[in-house]
């Protein structure tokens, strides 16, 4: 059971509650935060990107060493510093990001780096748009390539669409994205996301446009909607006290696609309806939990907590 991450792993810089203007300084990154939830949930797992030659690239190599995450790219380059973000929560805990990235090292990853990977040794491999984001195109390409060079490996293939306004336009995502729609076999968005699906009503039309056999859409405490075979399963969220959203969704895709994985899935056709409802609970389960402590990757639990909490809290699905 393995899972290759590829992609921009940075500092989150979080406000610490009840002090103004000060910020603790915590390891984050979509598709980092995902190889660390897959980590912690007992897959083993492997992280594809670029990191600066600075004391925040060596806290974030020490941090997946930490998890046992395997690192591809473990030369610290010094072509960019390690990119920055500054996070602001509202009161419900809800938060936005403003980024320190021009350029930052996470767009440094190159085709050279992505000919290195042994594709057939991963059962499953996840990206998000923002390593397509930026003014070069050097990582797009590399990236692509590390797709592309997966589905013909025989890997399974997620695709978070993560769509960062401060960092490029819709526009922009959506020219990028649609070129990974097509190698994608497991999709996640956000409902924040649906117009680069067309609407949520549009959903199956562009699964079946893309050949995509599983979308997720996170639709925070309104739970998540599973779109499979021309259903979908409504799994609702937990019902707790939100402190910190940073890096819920990629604790619920953790969650979820580990669980698939656990379940035996390695191809499209393993997928079932049953398997999904099971990844289902545990991704909801793994983001309630999240969220309930601040920071990302600090805030991610782990297996045994999970599988306590999927016990009690059945979230029964609708359909």
């Amino acid at each position: 059971m393995k899972i290759l991450c590829i992609g921009e792993m940075l500092i989150d810089f979080t406000p610490v509650r009840g002090m103004k203007n000060t910020y603790t300084a915590n390891p984050g990154g979509a598709p980092a935060n995902v190889a660390i939830s897959a980590a912690r949930n007992g897959i083993t797992a492997g992280f594809l990107g670029k990191l600066g030659n600075d004391d925040f690239g060596k806290l974030l190599i020490n941090t997946l060493k930490e998890d046992k995450v395997k690192i591809l790219c473990p030369e610290l380059t010094d072509e960019a510093t390690t990119t920055l973000a500054f996070v602001t929560l509202d009161e419900g805990g809800d938060r936005s990001f403003t980024f320190a990235r021009k350029p930052g090292a996470d767009m440094m990853l190159d085709e050279s780096d992505v000919k290195k990977v042994d594709f057939k040794e991963w059962d499953l491999v996840h990206a998000g748009s923002v390593s397509q984001s930026g003014k070069t195109s050097r990582e797009r390409d590399a990236v692509l390539l590390a797709l592309k060079t997966a589905k013909e490996s025989g890997a399974l293939v997620s695709f978070d669409i993560n769509f960062r306004d401060k960092i490029w336009d819709e526009k922009e995502c959506a020219e990028e994205s649609g070129m990974i729609f097509p190698l994608t076999d497991l999709l996640k968005i956000s409902e924040e996301e649906l117009g680069f699906v067309g609407g949520e009503e549009n959903i199956p039309d562009f699964m079946k446009e893309h050949n995509i056999a599983v979308v997720v859409e996170t639709r925070g405490g309104d739970g998540a909607g599973i779109f499979f075979e021309g259903g979908v399963m409504d799994i609702p969220a937990m019902k707790v006290e939100v402190t910190d959203t940073t890096g819920a969704g990629d604790a619920y895709w953790g969650g979820f696609l580990s669980a698939l994985l656990r379940q035996g899935v390695r191809k499209v056709s393993d997928i079932t309806a049953e398997k999904l409802l099971t990844a289902g609970r545990y991704g909801a389960v793994s983001g309630g939990l999240c969220i309930q402590k601040p920071g990302g990757i600090p805030a991610l639990p782990g297996l045994k907590e999970i599988e306590e909490r999927v016990s009690k809290d059945l979230l029964t699905p609708t359909s």
